[in-house]
């Protein structure tokens, strides 16, 4: 089946291009709002060749893995598009907003996902900028590179470049989420970031430039966002484009600096210094269950919404000790993997987890999770509790990550040097604990009869 085959097999189960609002993807999901769920075939979309799985949430998402994903989307968009007609998409997703809000009205859980929705269109950035950053340490580390040399120095700046930068990027997604301009939502990063504020002094002291880290950006942001739009409803129209960004602007800028950042840096430190508490003064108890909890958050999506907590402890320590602890998640799943691999006699179910283990590996576990263990029930609760496993070895050998990228091998080259042992050792326990475990407990053909 060609990509647009297979976008094509999808919007028909989603009822046609007329019942789409909206549709976007991340690394492994096309995530699609749709006008009447009644039309959404939910029941055989998995049916589908080529679909790994499919989730319903506020928005459904349907499982297609790395790469593959971008194509299906693209092709997607174009039959959308072609078959939609004159839609006006952002109109009828304003229609479903007050639905989607009571369907999904948990608190904590909307401001997951709208701090995912903010950080997701950033991983790419991030993983590609940890990687070059990770690769340069590690060839000048083996001595294959010239640490003072030009290359050196160049692929530096532009592994670096993202993370000095990266609060503009998070208060333009963050007004685009609160419904602000993105431009004015950039401006929020930048008055936190400018190295101009070290020479004000406010109480005394002088600002610290980044103080507040990206919890202080998503707060001034989200507040430009809410005093932008508050102004514009009194606002002549004829004047609205000189006034209401300077008022804006000029309004969130003082209390910026009076009140966000000092809020921002108090949230930080309270996060960051909790979980540095947790997980010293828990051991390898602490890491037990974060390693062993992981993959539940991944199955709704909201571990998206653990980005800006791993950003700020690298950004208030120096490194990322909670990382390393819950991408024994995949790992444990991996294991998992494998011992159904070896242990099933269904060829279906075998070709299901070769195509998915590869991606595993690689540490994007999306693809095994709604492919293979969740559906099959028991492997999923044994991999979970092989990960725990690996995160309490984590844990207790302090491993941590000095940028954040995918887990899995890939993240051998973002783990502190002299840590890397370690990590690559509590990877291999948790690939044997969720191995034994499900081949021990977890696992009977019995369980697969939908790979007949």
């Amino acid at each position: 089946m060609t990509n647009r085959e297979l976008a094509a097999a999808i919007l028909r189960k989603f009822g046609g291009a007329g019942n789409i609002t909206s549709y976007e993807h991340c690394m492994t999901r096309l995530r699609v709002k749709v006008a009447d769920e009644s039309l959404v075939e939910k029941a055989t979309m998995k049916d589908i060749d080529g679909v790994i799985g499919f989730v319903e949430d506020d928005t459904y998402q349907v499982i297609l893995g790395p790469g593959k994903v971008n194509k299906v989307t693209e092709e997607f968009g174009k039959l959308v598009t072609e078959d939609g007609g004159d839609i006006d998409l952002k109109a009828r997703a304003a229609d479903r907003k007050a639905e989607l809000k009571k369907k999904n009205s948990t608190p904590v859980k909307l401001l997951l996902r709208r701090i995912a929705n903010i950080f997701i269109p950033l991983i790419p950035a991030l993983i590609a900028s940890g990687l070059i950053t990770g690769f340069t340490k590690f060839f000048v580390q083996a001595e294959w590179l010239n640490g003072e040399s030009d290359l050196v120095m160049m692929l530096t700046v532009i592994g670096s470049g993202l993370f000095a930068y990266l609060g503009i990027l998070v208060g333009v997604n963050a007004a685009k989420e609160f419904g602000g301009s993105p431009a004015l939502g950039g401006l929020a990063g930048i008055l936190i970031i400018n190295p101009a504020i070290g020479d004000i002094a406010l109480f005394g002291e002088n600002l610290l430039p980044g103080r507040g880290g990206l919890i202080g950006v998503l707060i001034a942001a989200v507040f430009m966002a809410f005093v932008e739009k508050n102004v514009r409803k009194i606002m002549p129209q004829a004047i609205d484009i000189i006034f209401t960004p300077t008022i804006a602007l000029l309004v969130t800028g003082l209390l910026t600096y009076t009140v966000f950042m000092p809020v921002g840096g108090f949230i930080s430190d309270l996060i960051t210094k909790g979980l540095l508490s947790l997980i010293e003064v828990g051991g390898i108890g602490a890491g037990f269950v974060l390693g062993a909890t992981f993959l539940p958050l991944v199955v709704t999506g909201l571990h998206q919404g653990l980005t800006p907590v791993h950003l700020e402890l690298i950004n208030s320590i120096g490194d990322d000790p909670l990382l390393p602890i819950l991408a024994m998640g995949g790992a444990g799943q991996v294991g998992a993997a494998f011992a159904i691999f070896f242990k099933t006699r269904k060829p279906k179910l075998k070709r299901a987890i070769g195509g998915s283990l590869p991606a595993g590996i690689l540490g994007i576990g999306e693809p095994l999770i709604f492919g293979v263990t969740l559906p099959l029930g028991r492997p999923f609760l044994t991999a979970c509790l092989g990960a725990g496993f690996g995160g309490a070895f984590q844990a207790h050998f302090d491993v941590a990550t000095f940028a954040i990228g995918v887990s899995g091998v890939p993240l051998i080259f973002l783990v502190n040097a002299g840590e890397i042992l370690f990590y690559v050792i509590g990877l291999l326990i948790a690939y044997l604990a969720g191995f034994l475990l499900t081949y021990a407990f977890g696992f009977n053909d019995e369980m697969a009869s939908e790979f007949e």
